[in-house]
């Protein structure tokens, strides 16, 4: 099949295009907004509507939901498909996903839960995967030297979301409220497995919160999101994630060796090493490789599945030890191809444990890359959506 892939500049992307063209699919890339970010909607869809025109094509697909994508593709009648990498995406509840030419392909499932009823026929859950061939190359190809300088006894990679937490923005938050937050947030800290903000706030709260919160944010297009959703998700959920990435750094750099891939400032962490950001093609997969322990701490608003940072340290054959999501028992067995922490002391300890059991690490280890290179690669995957898209969707 011949597919039009709308790209934004995804780290994903490349990835993708592999997978589609090692199973025989022609792409057609369209890459206007990786080098034009301020592109209007309208011009958007002027630029893939000529490009149908120009060039048929069977589907088109993009990385996360672009309302505008399935309004071009609801007209000419195409299959618009998509794959979540990211939560929450907030465009996902734009009234253009009711659609009947979209196939939303959604990797964490509470996300999924969530928008199937707009869409009950062409949602569908679908786990993320890694390009083990493009990884293991780079692996492969590195000098010993090159290999000596990304290595580590723990390692992150990623921010820690302190310099792009929209929860900052508030404003003369009243005393009530200030406690009320924090309160929340401390006891969502403790949760691993489970996601209860949404649930108990109060419509007060809300209310208060978009007094204090300039900015607040509203769709620029028709919606089905809601205040609460907005309050929980996107902004308490990232002060959350901010918060507990800061404390877990801190906490771990004071026991052991912390190696630290970002650009976030780590000023406040005298004892991490930050390394900067590490090229997600040409340094992360040595990164992983060379770490003894690679963690991972899951942004809160990826309430359920597992994020994209656990397929690729397990496709480069890195140790991971990562928090508990309870979407990873479905994929993987914890304690035999990675290990899973449940509290910041229980993290501590393992690190402490394998940093100290080699030989049981590195079959660990072994064990994850075995698994993800069998069962979870873009191919695997890709198969997959295929089918759910052309076999299972109903159009109607």
């Amino acid at each position: 099949m011949k597919l039009l892939f709308y790209r934004y500049g995804s780290i994903c992307e490349p990835d993708i295009i592999t997978g589609f063209q090692e199973l025989g699919h022609t792409i057609i890339e369209m890459t206007h907004e990786i080098t034009n970010k301020s592109m209007l909607p309208s011009e958007c869809v002027k630029a893939v509507t000529n490009q149908l025109f120009a060039e048929p094509v069977d589907f088109v697909f993009s990385i996360n939901f672009f309302p505008f994508l399935s309004d071009v593709c609801q007209i000419f009648k195409l299959p618009y498909l998509c794959w979540s990498v990211d939560s929450p995406v907030m465009e996902l509840f734009s009234t253009s996903i009711e659609h009947s030419c979209n196939r939303i392909f959604l990797f964490d499932r509470a996300q999924y839960d969530e928008i199937l009823p707009y869409n009950p026929d062409h949602v569908f859950h679908l786990p993320l995967a890694v390009n083990v061939d493009q990884k293991q190359q780079v692996i492969r190809s590195a000098s010993a030297a090159l290999n000596n300088h990304f290595s580590s006894d723990i390692s992150f990679v990623g921010s820690l979301y302190t310099e792009k937490c929209p929860y900052d923005k508030l404003t003369d938050v009243p005393e009530y409220l200030s406690g009320y937050l924090d309160g929340l947030i401390e006891s969502q800290i403790l949760i691993y497995g489970g996601y209860f903000i949404e649930d108990i706030l109060t419509d007060d709260i809300i209310e208060q919160f978009k007094q204090h919160l300039p900015g607040f944010y509203t769709p620029p297009y028709e919606s089905h999101l809601t205040d609460r959703i907005t309050v929980a998700q996107l902004y308490i959920g990232s002060k959350i994630s901010a918060v507990e990435r800061l404390r877990i750094m801190d906490l771990l750099s004071g026991q052991f060796s912390v190696d630290l891939y970002t650009a976030s400032d780590t000023s406040g962490l005298p004892h991490v090493h930050n390394r900067g950001l590490a090229k997600t093609l040409e340094e992360m997969p040595l990164v992983f490789q060379n770490s003894r322990i690679n963690l991972n701490i899951t942004s809160k608003g990826i309430r359920s599945g597992i994020p994209l940072r656990i397929f690729d340290i397990l496709g480069c054959g890195g140790f991971l030890l990562t928090n508990y999501q309870t979407e990873i028992a479905e994929l993987f067995v914890p304690g035999e191809d990675l290990i899973i922490y449940d509290s910041p002391e229980d993290l501590s300890n393992k690190c402490s444990y394998y940093l100290s059991h080699e030989a049981e690490r590195k079959e660990i280890a072994h064990n994850g890359f075995e698994k993800a290179a069998s069962q979870h690669t873009y191919q695997i995957r890709l198969q997959q959506m295929l089918k759910l898209a052309f076999e299972t969707a109903q159009t109607t």
